[in-house]
Order: C-alpha cells, then structure tokens, then sequence
C-alpha cells in the first residue's frame, strides 16, 4: 500500500483562500450540467466552445484548430499551456511513483505525450513524500502543501449513481477520499463534493463502482482561460 497522509485534515480548519481557491469555490455549480455526460473531458471540451456545432458546415468546422483534450496531470502541474512546454518528458514522476498512476504515452495519442492521470486505471494516492512534483527536474511540476494541490474537481453523476438507480447505500466515494469529509460528504442522502478542499486526486472516480462512473473529476484546465 503507497503512503498516505496520516490524519485527514480538519474541515473546520480556517484558512485564507488565495485567487486560485477563490475561483475554485464556484466549480460544482458550473460543472453540474457535465455530470450527465459519459465522457466528461469530452464534453468540458463542448462547453468551453472547443467543438464545432453539428449544423455548422464543414469548410467551417474544418478551418477550426483541432480542439485540446483535457487531460488530469500529475499534483502540483502548472497551467496547461505551460506544462506542455515545459515538461521535458523524462518520465521522472512516472517513475517515482508510489502506485505508478502517472503515465507518458511516446505516440502523444495521450496526454499530448506528457505526463498524466487516468483515474479509471490508478488514481494519485497524494502519496506522504508527494514524490513527483518533488523530484522533476524541469520545473512542470511544482512543489505545493498537500492542501493547495488543485489537480480538478471531482463532480458527482446522481443519475447513474447505485445511490439512485438502485437505493444501495453505496459510500465508496466518500469512505475512500484521501482527505476525508473535508473534501467530500454524504449530506441528506447525496454525495457533496466541496470545490475549496477537493484537490481532484480522482480516488473516488477510480473506486467508484460503476460503469459509466458516477463520480468523475474534471482537470483544472477546463477552467484555465
């Protein structure tokens, strides 16, 4: 078993929230209308505009640039833009990995061939030594407090959760969070992801029982401008 944090923070704790958690705090509104959808990544994608509309014609679709996959980096990733140009792809935090969740694809098929999550297969562990953003050498990844790693948001799928579909007390999500209920909690029988904790580690997307899952996290690049 990798390592984890010892004690789940406190949720009551009281602590300034920077500009970064200040536009983090309005993300489960914003991304609710994504819950629904199969491939999350896919539809931020629609909804940030990056996809042509159906009925466009296609000289107008064709002369669009070919739209950015949104993909879960590696803890202490910075923006987007940035990480892609500056990570070298020496594969360091792969490497370094505890559960070895951080992947680099050669073909660039995935994750435009720098480092990333898929949840589906190994979430982040928010292993103790926070290993990877403390051992690249390029600056891509920089090291951050355990609490301020923004990596996405996770987002809840009521529709198909087992909660809904079959009133099984399912509490896979919650049990399982690294963080605890700081970060996620069942509140009158629904599962809360609370934006200002969650640091988007995709624990509870990876546990999750489901197929499709129920509760998925939306990279942080779906909101960088």
């Amino acid at each position: 078993m990798p390592d984890a944090p010892d004690d789940k923070p406190d949720p009551s704790d009281d602590k300034p929230i920077d500009r970064r958690r200040f536009f983090r705090q309005g993300l489960r509104e914003l991304f609710k209308p994504l819950a629904k959808a199969i491939d999350p990544f896919e539809q931020t994608a629609r909804q940030l505009g990056a996809f042509s509309a159906p009925h466009e014609s296609t000289a107008s679709a064709t002369s669009r640039p070919v739209p950015l996959k949104l993909w879960l980096r590696p803890p202490g990733a910075v923006k987007e833009v940035d990480f892609l140009n500056t990570c070298s792809r020496c594969g360091t935090c792969a490497t370094v990995c505890p559960v070895q969740c951080i992947k680099i694809d050669s073909t660039g098929e995935s994750g435009a061939g720098a480092p990333y999550i898929n949840a589906d297969s190994a979430a982040c562990a928010l292993c103790a030594s926070l290993a990877c953003m403390n051992s690249c050498p390029s600056g891509a990844l920089v090291p951050v407090p355990l609490l301020d790693i923004d990596m996405g948001t996770a987002v809840w799928k009521e529709q198909s959760c087992v909660r809904e579909t079959k009133s099984e007390d399912c509490t896979i999500c919650v049990d399982h969070c690294p963080l605890g209920t700081a970060a996620i909690e069942l509140i009158a029988g629904k599962v809360v992801v609370k934006p200002l904790a969650c640091v988007g580690c995709g624990v509870c997307q990876h546990d999750c029982p489901t197929d499709p899952k129920s509760i998925v996290v939306i990279p942080k690049s779906a909101r960088e401008s």
